[in-house]
């Protein structure tokens, strides 16, 4: 596929049948990530860097051992939250994680992206483009099995 034809921003959403501001509290919370990440890429993170605003960084060591520092680029508590990942003390390498949350019914839609319209490192455009819908459903059903269970 060209770069002028592909894709580079992809998602997933359905229901969770659960509090926004339950689920958000997963979401927010990068010490509670790995238990629910569909891509089984995110190890560990530290204790107490509970995402509250725009402009926080927060730390994540990966499966592979690397740690990236996320660098939060919206947020409106228990609503949405997004992310751009950077190498320690680097700027970030061109992709954007976002989690939206939408009160409906008794639920709440969870909508999951991945944008990596901004990433220019070859190193990492096959990585990219094998992170499809599937797997940020995966990350939707996970954090619906713990918080529905």
């Amino acid at each position: 596929m060209s770069d002028a034809t592909e894709t580079r921003i992809v998602e997933a959403s359905r229901v969770i049948a659960a509090p926004a501001d339950v689920i958000f509290e997963q979401i927010a919370d990068p010490a509670k990530q790995p238990a629910w990440d569909g891509n089984d890429n995110l190890g560990e993170a530290p204790e107490g860097q509970r995402v509250r605003a725009t402009g926080e960084v927060f730390s994540m060591t990966l499966t592979k051992g690397a740690v990236r520092e996320n660098h939060v680029v919206e947020f409106q508590e228990g609503r949405r939250i997004a992310w751009k990942p950077a190498e320690e003390g680097k700027p970030p390498i061109g992709q954007l994680w976002r989690w939206e949350l939408e009160p409906e019914g008794t639920g709440t839609r969870v909508t999951h992206t991945y944008d990596w319209s901004e990433l220019q490192d070859e190193s990492r455009l096959d990585r990219a483009r094998n992170t499809t819908p599937a797997n940020l459903l995966a990350s939707v059903d996970r954090l619906a099995g713990l918080l529905e269970g």
